[in-house]
This record gives C-alpha cells, sequence and structure tokens, in this order.
C-alpha cells in the first residue's frame, strides 16, 4: 500500500480526517476528487496551513498537513510550535522530501536540522520511517494519536521486511552485535543494510536498530546497545546537533543512565 493509498482509505472512513497541502500535491494527487471539500490547498503559504490545520483541530478534525520539510519545520516554525504544539493539539505534519530526499534543490531545500527541531517543540512528536513499508505501518497509529505529530515522509522502497508491530516510542531491532551496532533511521537505513553485510563478511559481529521513533525514543534499545557493544554508530541524514546523536548523547547523560551504563561495564 503507498502512502496515499492509506491516507485516502483512512480519511473515507473517518470523516474527523481533512487533506491540507501548501501547494505541494506529490505525495495527495488523487485525493481532492475522492474527499472534495475535505482537501484544501491553502496556496504557498505553510503559515496559514498550520493556522487552519490548528482550528480544524480544535472543532474536532485531524488534519494531515503536506508540505516541504524545509518549509513545514522552518517558514511555519512559530505556528506549529504556537498553535499545534503548545496546545497538544492532533495537527499531523507530513513532511516531504526531507534530508537528503531533496538531492537536487540545494541547501535551501535541503532539511537537515528538522528533528531538532521538531524535538524542541512541546508535545511534538517526531518519526522518521526507513521505507515507504515501514512509513505505512506506523502512520495509522501516529494519525490516531491525540498528540501532534512530525513524520519525515520516505517513499523509497527497500527489500527488507519491517516488523507490523510498530509501537510509538519503540525501535525495531533488526539485528544484534557485540562488536559493533549502527542506529540509524529515515533513507539511511537502506544504506545502514548494506554496511552490515560488509562487516559481517569480514567476521564482526553487528547489530542494526531502526530508530524509526525519536520522539519519544527508545531510550531502553539506546542503553542495551551501549551496555553490549563494543562501538556504537549513529547514522543519520541530520546535523549532528539536535539529531540522533545528540538523543543518544542525552539519553546516556541521564544521571540514572549513567550508573546502569557503568554497572553493565563492571
Amino acid at each position: 500500500m503507498t502512502y496515499e493509498e492509506l491516507l485516502t482509505k483512512i480519511a473515507l472512513e473517518d470523516e474527523r480526517f481533512v487533506v491540507m497541502t501548501a501547494e505541494n500535491r506529490a505525495l495527495v494527487r488523487n485525493i481532492p476528487q475522492v474527499l472534495g471539500n475535505r482537501f484544501v490547498d491553502t496556496g504557498i503559504t505553510e503559515q496559514t496551513m498550520i493556522g487552519a490545520a490548528a482550528g480544524l483541530a480544535l472543532r474536532g478534525r485531524i488534519p494531515v498537513t503536506h508540505a516541504l520539510a524545509s518549509f513545514l519545520s522552518m517558514r511555519a516554525f512559530e505556528f506549529v510550535r504556537t498553535d499545534a504544539g503548545i496546545p497538544n493539539l492532533p495537527v499531523k505534519l507530513s513532511s516531504f522530501i526531507p534530508g537528503f530526499l531533496s538531492d537536487g534543490n540545494g541547501p535551501t531545500h535541503q532539511a537537515v536540522e528538522d528533528v531538532s527541531l521538531m524535538r524542541g517543540i512541546p508535545n511534538m512528536t517526531v518519526f522518521a520511517p526507513a521505507d515507504e513499508e515501514d512509513l505505512v505501518t506506523m502512520l495509522p497509529q501516529i494519525w490516531n494519536s491525540p498528540n501532534p505529530a512530525y513524520v519525515r515522509i520516505n517513499t523509497r522502497k527497500t527489500d527488507y521486511k519491517h516488523s507490523a508491530n510498530f509501537e510509538i516510542g519503540k525501535a525495531e531491532v533488526v539485528s544484534k552485535g557485540s562488536d559493533v551496532t549502527i542506529l540509524v533511521y529515515g533513507m539511511l537505513f537502506e544504506q545502514a543494510l548494506i554496511a552490515v553485510g560488509i562487516l559481517k563478511n569480514q567476521g564482526l559481529s553487528v547489530g542494526l536498530v531502526n530508530m524509526r521513533s525519536l520522539k519519544p525514543v527508545d531510550e531502553q534499545a539506546i542503553l542495551e546497545v551501549a551496555a553490549t557493544s563494543k562501538l556504537v554508530v549513529t547514522l543519520e541524514d541530520h546535523f549532528l546537533t539536535g539529531g540522533l546523536y545528540s538523543i543518544v548523547a542525552e539519553t546516556l547523560l541521564k544521571p540514572h543512565h549513567c550508573q546502569c551504563i557503568a554497572f553493565c561495564f563492571k
């Protein structure tokens, strides 16, 4: 099932869903004629879209908004923070071509600080699926959550069969390893799979964890790999500041976690 097929199915089953876009219809080309007045295109006005989405959420709707990642996370940041995050409204942000997925548009269109920005917003949840199968597995729970959510939309295909047992706040443990463990999210999951194969062929014990839920994050998964693997590597299409690298550091620096890690290494 594709992203558009899933969104269409859920919106037809639940009239609370409203699909919105700031003149970015790449993910939802066929939805306007299906949903009628439950499809809203505000034009190139990301701030207006988020403000309107918050108003709809206050009236019991579940707005699923669409825009380019760089504009959704930065141009509309104040509106996302103030109108959706602080009041904890179920505004869902579908962030198109995040990170390195925007490979041909230059630095203005490459959102490589979006995870950091969205993590800092009160009540905002943040997700980064590994591929389209992962995406459509995760979205029903995310869209039905009462919290605002920022989703790095990833419609790439991989050969990996993901677990169907998605839970908000839980990582997907692909493999466990005692020599090195790679923590990854999003499009670089595919590269991580290749790296795991290369390292295993060299005789190493290699772990791989799909950190698809970044806020809330699976702290227990991070603690386990830190305690059982000689080396932990974070792999992400994001600045070090505020991304997975920072998430891991923050987790390990929590006082009770530091004591746990020290005990495990004794």
